[in-house]
């Protein structure tokens, strides 16, 4: 079912319909679960790219701030829906809900200041550890 209501847009004006890489292929690989999608062709205004790199963000400040060993954090939407449907984290194998973050498209658009940055350098040097907002 389609949350968003009507779907009276279509063609270019909705989606260029682009599937790049998916996500497996620029993040983690296959010892995490990834929903699917892509950075590559997208850009930060899809949670497919900005809702990872905020998941990445909260997963450095929960290493940081808790001296943790391993952080996953899972983050889920729904189209037509601006909160995720799912926000998780798991620190050192205990589960609570993430707070504190805006986690809607525009919230992680201003905490990561993604009008900024420079995604040349993530298609060169990938999307991680390249001191982008989202690592540090």
């Amino acid at each position: 079912m389609n949350q968003a209501g009507e779907w009276t847009s279509g063609g270019f004006d909705a989606d260029t319909g682009l599937s790049g890489r998916k996500l497996i292929v620029d993040n983690y690989g296959p010892e995490i679960t990834i929903g699917g999608g892509s950075f590559s062709g997208k850009d930060y205004t899809k949670v497919d790219r900005s809702g990872a790199y905020m998941a990445r963000r909260i997963a450095v400040d929960l290493l940081r701030s808790r001296n943790a060993k391993e952080v996953f954090t899972k983050l889920a939407y729904a189209i037509g829906k601006a909160e995720p449907v799912m926000a998780v984290a798991v620190v050192d194998g205990v589960e609570e809900t993430i707070s504190g973050y805006d986690l809607t498209p525009a919230g992680i658009r201003k905490a990561l200041d993604l009008d900024n940055v420079k995604y040349t350098e993530t298609c060169t040097w990938g999307h991680f550890g390249r001191n982008f907002p989202w690592d540090r």
